[in-house]
């Protein structure tokens, strides 16, 4: 399978829109702001939309991480925990 490419693209609506660079069809991701939350962003609404999906993919990322971790064997652990105080 061959890697995969995104683009982040402003929609004719507004909205902004994760997609492939390959591929026409639906986003996987959009991002939609009200008038009032473009109007506190003063034209920043793009560098917002792109730390909200980076913020995602990281979150999938991590969930991808603890699912790995839980399908893994536990390991054979103490019956009673050590504790190092200072």
């Amino acid at each position: 399978m061959s890697p995969s490419f995104f683009e982040i693209v402003q929609l004719s609506n507004g909205d902004y829109a994760l997609r492939r660079i390959d591929d026409d069809s639906a986003p996987l991701v959009k991002i939609s702001f009200s008038d009032e939350a473009r109007e506190m962003m003063e034209d920043r609404d793009m560098n917002v939309a792109k730390a909200m999906i980076a913020a995602g993919i990281e979150a999938v990322g991590n969930v991808a991480h603890d699912i790995e971790l839980e399908d893994e064997e536990p390991e054979a652990t103490d019956a009673h925990p050590s504790y190092t105080l200072h």
